[in-house]
């Protein structure tokens, strides 16, 4: 469920969000890269599209609360995240996956799992049976005691997914996340979102309009910080209309198409 929501509907609205922003500014630099966001999302699979330079990147490294707002109110899990100094709750409750993450390099998959996991404050009875949980979600059970740095970049990318998702986060965030992965894998992985949208509130940044097309429930297309689209997977396909313009499917001829009229608005 995505929608923009009103000055009058966030003034009375008493339901807690996984994720609100209300004039959301982030800067990115000097650049104000996400520049008065208004959006409510929940439990489902959320896809952020745009293009290079749109904010999206800025946008989830807000929401992880590595970045700090400049404007605006942004609230996860019914938590006002401005000017907040202790973060460490809402981080429990959050799985995040960047388009670049650091490990060791001699650590085993399970290693680096469960060092996220320790990093996260589990429980150290649970952490064994998440870890291997997390591990079998994303395909690497084979792999689990083999050193990361034995992996291809798609194995490495599947072991980023596995520490965001090993915690049950609540909120779960995947920056590119398919990057790397084959036509096989990017099927097994959008059935797992399916499967994690369900009871999570995932959002997925990426630029390939099939993957959100096939396994998101919501669509938001941004461009120079605002949202200029949102809506399902269908709607995406149908905004082309008659034009035939880029794209080689439906939905990436609507993305297409949504973005150039937005900036012919605008210009």
């Amino acid at each position: 469920m995505v929608r923009t929501m009103s000055a009058d509907e966030t003034a009375a609205t008493t339901y807690a969000w996984a994720i609100q922003a209300d004039g959301l500014r982030v800067r990115a630099g000097r650049r104000m890269a996400v520049d008065g966001l208004d959006l409510a999302m929940d439990t489902g699979v959320h896809g952020l599209l745009g293009p290079n330079g749109a904010g999206k990147t800025t946008l989830v490294r807000s929401i992880a609360t590595v970045l700090h707002p400049a404007g605006g109110t942004l609230t996860l899990l019914g938590e006002k995240v401005n000017g907040r100094i202790d973060l460490r709750d809402l981080r429990r409750q959050i799985g995040y996956l960047p388009q670049e993450f650091g490990y060791y390099r001699r650590f085993t998959v399970r290693e680096f799992v469960e060092y996220i996991a320790w990093l996260k404050d589990m429980p150290a009875a649970d952490t064994p049976g998440a870890v291997q949980r997390a591990i079998e979600r994303v395909g690497l059970t084979d792999r689990a005691d083999d050193r990361m740095k034995t992996l291809s970049g798609g194995m490495v990318r599947r072991a980023g997914i596995a520490q965001a998702i090993v915690n049950d986060p609540r909120i779960l965030l995947l920056d590119e996340p398919t990057a790397g992965l084959d036509p096989d894998q990017r099927l097994q992985f959008r059935a797992l979102l399916r499967e994690l949208g369900t009871d999570t509130c995932v959002l997925v940044s990426t630029h390939l309009v099939e993957d959100v097309a096939a396994a998101c429930t919501d669509v938001l297309l941004i461009d120079a910080g605002r949202l200029v689209f949102r809506g399902v997977p269908a709607d995406l396909a149908t905004a082309a209309g008659d034009d035939t313009g880029a794209g080689d499917s439906a939905a990436e001829r609507g993305y297409s198409a949504i973005l150039r009229r937005h900036r012919e608005t605008e210009s």
